[in-house]
């Protein structure tokens, strides 16, 4: 009897839509290997002005995420948008309310990476997705990045560190995504796919 397919949950915030193509990108690594499915989510952004709401529905793009998206998930891959050098305020507040998550173990073991996109070149990229890393850490999951065999991130100008998927959108975000950067958020979703599998192999 067959398995059914994995399911790798792709969760991001994306202001103007460069965090989201790299989502996608992780998201065909991950559909690129046999017997595993992305699932993209995205978060509600957050106000300083009390009565600001977001709409239940986003007008475009993947829904909102439900914490049963990540009970459910086989793996997860993270990303935001560069704020001073960390992830953005909307991101941090959905992780916030995973407590529960955190309370029963539902994420521990499993396999994650993370991924960003920032405005500047030297802004804080690195330091991002580290700050990404920390609350998945504390949630048990198993951690990983991008290895020096992947083409491109020795020679890449342009986005993708050891620590996971990135891309420089320039400041009015117009900035096309390279054909590194391209590549390696392919490689991260392909390899966090990858190790979904062997996990559950030998389980």
């Amino acid at each position: 009897m067959s398995r059914p397919n994995l399911t790798l949950l792709v969760l991001y915030y994306s202001r103007h839509g460069s965090t989201r193509a790299l989502a996608e990108l992780i998201a065909q690594g991950i559909e690129s290997v046999p017997g595993c499915d992305a699932r993209l989510r995205t978060v509600p952004g957050v106000s300083t002005v009390a009565e600001a709401t977001e709409p239940d529905i986003p007008d475009r793009g993947p829904p909102y995420a439900e914490l049963a998206d990540l009970q459910q998930c086989d793996g997860l891959a993270l990303g935001s948008p560069t704020r001073y050098g960390n992830m953005a305020a909307a991101m941090k507040y959905f992780l916030d309310g995973t407590s529960s998550l955190w309370l029963s173990g539902g994420l521990a073991g499993k396999p994650a990476c993370v991924f960003t996109s920032t405005g500047s070149l030297h802004g804080g990229q690195e330091t991002t997705l580290v700050s990404m890393m920390l609350p998945l850490l504390h949630h048990g999951m198993l951690m990983l990045g991008l290895p020096y065999t992947a083409p491109g991130l020795m020679s890449t100008a342009s986005g993708g560190s050891p620590y996971g998927a990135t891309h420089w959108s320039g400041l009015n975000g117009d900035k096309e995504i390279s054909e590194d950067s391209r590549k390696l958020a392919i490689a991260l979703g392909r390899r966090l796919a990858q190790t979904a599998c062997r996990l559950r192999e030998q389980s």
